[in-house]
């Protein structure tokens, strides 16, 4: 027993529930009994509740002149306990009489092994069972109706893979898989499809009402309109705050990433890997159908049986209970109107984070993008900022109406140009047909712009440095469309966010601009535009410096995936590589890009809240990277004294229950 501590079976155990390995295992020594002793013998297993719905029934098997391991290990089929109602009904009275005596006293669902020898009953041990998603979220609301357990105890019972089950479709656990491969679980859900190796594919598909799951090596920008209508998305490459994860978190949709033991060859449409115990490779080609499974992240070959998301009044009353305690304010990340209407069904109290350049992706919009970046002269670049203005316009509006009074964190532009533009040769010159420009000025163009470390290169508030007219056309655009919709009789609460700043002088840069775009509206249309001015934390530098930045701004968000990328110098798209390999020699203890790091990032946090409130009491702090929707990190957050942590619409309620357990745990 003691050597079973170690085996992997029991260290893969411990990984999937976070027990920590030092603790040991402990062995009780007693007397034997023996339910293969003869005729009036049997052993079963028994719960107080079913395990598989939360029904409150008495539920279990039992095997009669067996022993138990007979009843576990499955080498006979057992019988329901209502055949030892027929055949001991005094046994099995006896036997429900302490069922629910076990229940009453621990209060909570009991899973109780049991032992006849010779026609008396012997209990071998009785422990909290388990059970389904759904069952567990019935049981503590069906315990907190009958007196057992009060609100915050049957808050603390639920774990965020319970309420997960409610919200995206689930394999069914009975049904048969052949796993061929395993990555990182980036987005929760199932589903099944045929193979696809690009986005437009994944397009065609969707034409057809043929179900696809999408295949890349990594995604890009470029990729948006296929990762919309895939079913799934499955990556070679990539985090957990991958482009491929994020996006695929925000809308909801089932992703598997950083799956490294498939090899996707995209121009010959197939992705080769080696299942574990197999001699040969398998290839999946095009039209092949495949299931991801989100949760666990398999990659299984075949169609698979899931089972559908639905919420029923448990699930509601549990959230309700979860708002009731919470102290933190719960925003999500959104930017299409879609994205928004979806937040508010999932409890948002506002929109924490708006990406204005997921506004740009669009085929049509794309174009114009390109085209601005591409601008030989201000009057033209102009030209097209005009039109961007529209699209910008009109989406803020959209958020701003349905937001309707909650406030709205728009983050200016953020990512390097050069994701805008084309990646190879052809689509260069594609485009350059497209502007009307000579291909040689387009390619001269995109190697311009094309960085060695773009994440740390030229992006965030320093594309304002050298391109002023691209913050003036989102700032116009934000106020105008508040001043609509406040014109057309609703609340809007802009908040403008300065993305990757360093010190306060950066700013200033941007706030002065703020400043006058707003004199020339107000001289315009003679409307009060209310809106707030705030800065993304994600770099050590203005963590450091947050005292001298606090006067600037009225609130502070931390954007902790490159708070977290820029404080261990990880790359967040490439160290799905080798942070595998970094959990298994025990080097770090969990994926810092997952949960977050505490101890240094969260320390880098903590110094900025402390020393930003001793110049300005009235600042406000959030958390928008993807950590504000892990359970962890919300804890911390909590504790941490910030207002608000804001994370993608199908994570809400899992945050509204992370931020409830952190306020009532003791």
């Amino acid at each position: 027993v003691f050597l079973s501590w170690n085996t992997p079976r029991a260290r893969i155990y411990r990984e999937i529930n976070n027990i920590d390995e030092n603790l040991g295992t402990a062995v009780t020594v007693q007397s034997m009994v023996f339910g293969n002793f003869s005729d009036d013998s049997g052993s079963g297993v028994a719960f107080t509740r079913n395990p598989a719905t939360g029904e409150a029934s008495f539920f279990g098997e039992v095997l009669f002149n067996a022993a138990g391991e007979d009843v576990v290990a499955g080498i006979r089929t057992p019988l329901p306990l209502s055949a030892m109602q027929e055949r001991m009904p005094g046994i099995y009275d006896e036997l429900h009489g302490i069922q629910a005596s076990l229940e009453q006293h621990y209060r909570d669902m009991q899973d109780i092994e049991f032992t006849i020898q010779e026609g008396k009953l012997y209990l071998l041990q009785t422990r909290s069972g388990k059970r389904t998603g759904r069952a567990a979220i019935k049981i503590a609301v069906e315990m907190v109706r009958q007196g057992m357990i009060t609100e915050t105890e049957a808050l603390l019972r639920i774990e965020p893979s319970h309420v997960e089950s409610f919200l995206h479709p689930m394999i069914d656990p009975e049904a048969e898989r052949l796993v061929i491969a395993q990555g990182l679980a980036a987005s929760p859900g199932a589903c099944s499809g045929k193979a696809v190796f690009s986005a437009d594919e994944a397009v065609e598909m969707a034409k057809q009402d043929e179900p696809c799951i999408l295949i890349r090596r990594e995604t890009t920008p470029e990729d948006i309109h296929g990762m919309r209508v895939a079913e799934g998305i499955l990556t070679e490459l990539g985090g957990m705050t991958s482009h491929a994860a994020v996006v695929a978190r925000g809308m909801g949709v089932c992703a598997i990433t950083g799956c490294s033991s498939i090899k996707v060859d995209q121009a010959a449409g197939t992705a080769e890997t080696i299942p574990i115990g197999a001699a040969a490779p398998l290839v999946i080609k095009r039209g092949d159908i495949i299931t991801l499974d989100g949760t666990k992240g398999e990659v299984i070959l075949g169609t698979v049986n899931t089972i559908a998301a639905s919420a029923d009044s448990d699930f509601q009353q549990l959230l309700a209970w979860a708002d009731k305690y919470r102290k933190l304010k719960v925003r999500a990340n959104a930017e299409t109107p879609e994205d928004a209407t979806k937040a508010r069904e999932m409890g948002a109290e506002g929109i924490g984070l708006c990406r204005t350049e997921h506004m740009f992706f669009a085929a049509e919009r794309i174009k114009v993008m390109r085209a601005m970046i591409l601008a030989d002269t201000d009057g033209e670049r102009k030209q097209h900022l005009d039109k961007l203005y529209e699209f910008q316009f009109a989406d803020i509006r959209s958020l701003f109406t349905i937001m309707d009074g909650e406030p709205v964190t728009i983050r200016l532009l953020d990512p390097p140009l050069h994701e805008f533009l084309p990646h190879d040769e052809a689509s260069a010159r594609e485009i350059a047909q497209q502007l009307g420009k000579p291909a040689e000025v387009v390619l001269d163009k995109v190697q311009q712009l094309r960085e060695v470390n773009p994440m740390l290169g030229f992006r965030g508030c320093r594309l304002t440095v050298l391109y002023p007219e691209i913050t003036e056309m989102q700032v116009r655009a934000i106020l105008s469309a508040a001043a609509v919709v406040i014109q057309e009789g609703k609340e809007a609460r802009p908040e403008i966010m300065i993305p990757l700043v360093i010190n306060v002088r950066e700013v200033r840069l941007v706030t002065d601009i703020i400043e006058r775009v707003k004199r020339e509206l107000f001289q315009q249309n003679r409307i009060f535009l209310p809106y707030k001015v705030g800065t993304m934390m994600e770099t050590p530098r203005a963590c450091l410096g947050a005292g001298r930045i606090a006067r600037e701004v009225e609130f502070m968000s931390f954007g902790t995936n490159d708070l977290t990328q820029m404080t261990y110098g990880f790359s967040r798209d490439d160290a799905g590589r080798f942070i595998p390999e970094y959990l298994n020699q025990k080097l770090i203890v969990a994926d810092p890009f997952v949960s977050l790091d505490t101890r240094a990032v969260g320390k880098l946090l903590k110094m900025a809240i402390q020393d930003s409130r001793v110049a300005n009491s009235r600042i406000k702090y959030g958390i928008c990277g993807e950590h504000g929707g892990d359970p962890e990190s919300i804890e911390f957050c909590h504790h941490a004294g910030l207002d608000y942590v804001s994370c993608s619409p199908f994570r809400l309620p899992v945050a509204r229950l992370a931020a409830a357990k952190a306020a009532v745990m003791r």
